[in-house]
């Protein structure tokens, strides 16, 4: 098993029975979100692991080169043209290593959410959709569906019923509607149980989605491990 990345680790009680995997847009980094565990109340789950990972810091093409923690290079301002198939691989690999290293820690596959922001969020959908082991759920905030054309052959049915919570805002200007709604879309017609939500938001969290997101994860970590 690959070594994992820098992260932060926040268990809301002793001995976790669940994991959150949560992973920042970019230009963030893993404090973005960690402040959000209290705010979530999730006193009816049990002990939940949140790790919220930094991403490597590199050079992206639309920002003019400037360095920043990202997930993968963006070279396209509609997102879809030139994506960083190589980037998006390696960022693949390094959220495979820490879902696997929750598992040896002792939380099973199907204990574990995988959720994100933004370019977090694409890396969420991206990563959960093709992990090879059914997760709990996945959280998809303000994103979309990466190499979208290659989706249908590469990825696993074990994660074809999985619960995958989708929210965006109508106002955001960054990851425009449309594309969150075209990447709900198709995974749609694949059949997968999307819970789409929008918010008059902006590229942001509204606090009407946080209640929305506690009550996600208590629907799909609320019963132990058996």
């Amino acid at each position: 098993m690959q070594d994992v990345i820098a992260h932060i680790q926040i268990d809301t009680a002793d001995s976790p029975d669940a994991a959150v995997v949560w992973l920042h847009g970019l230009g963030a980094d893993g404090h973005d979100f960690a402040s959000l565990v209290p705010q979530l109340n999730l006193s009816r789950c049990p002990p939940i692991r949140f790790i919220f990972p930094h991403a490597p810091s590199m050079p992206i093409t639309l920002n003019g080169g400037y360095v920043m923690p990202a997930w993968y290079d963006i070279r396209g301002t509609d997102l879809t043209s030139q994506q960083d198939d190589v980037g998006i691989a390696t960022s693949d690999a390094a959220i495979v290593a820490l879902i696997q290293r929750e598992v040896v820690r002792g939380i099973a596959p199907e204990r574990i959410v995988l959720a994100g922001f933004s370019q977090g969020c694409a890396m969420a959908l991206h990563t959960g959709l093709r992990y090879p082991k059914k997760l709990a759920g996945i959280l998809a905030l303000s994103g979309y569906l990466p190499l979208a054309d290659r989706f249908s052959k590469e990825r696993a049915l074990a994660n074809a019923t999985t619960p995958i919570f989708m929210a965006h805002g109508d106002d955001d200007a960054v990851v425009v509607p449309q594309r969150g709604r075209a990447s709900r879309d198709q995974l749609f017609s694949l059949g997968y149980a999307v819970e789409w939500h929008s918010y008059p938001m902006p590229h942001s969290l509204h606090p009407q989605e946080i209640v929305d997101i506690a009550n996600f994860l208590e629907r799909v970590l609320s019963v132990p491990a058996r």
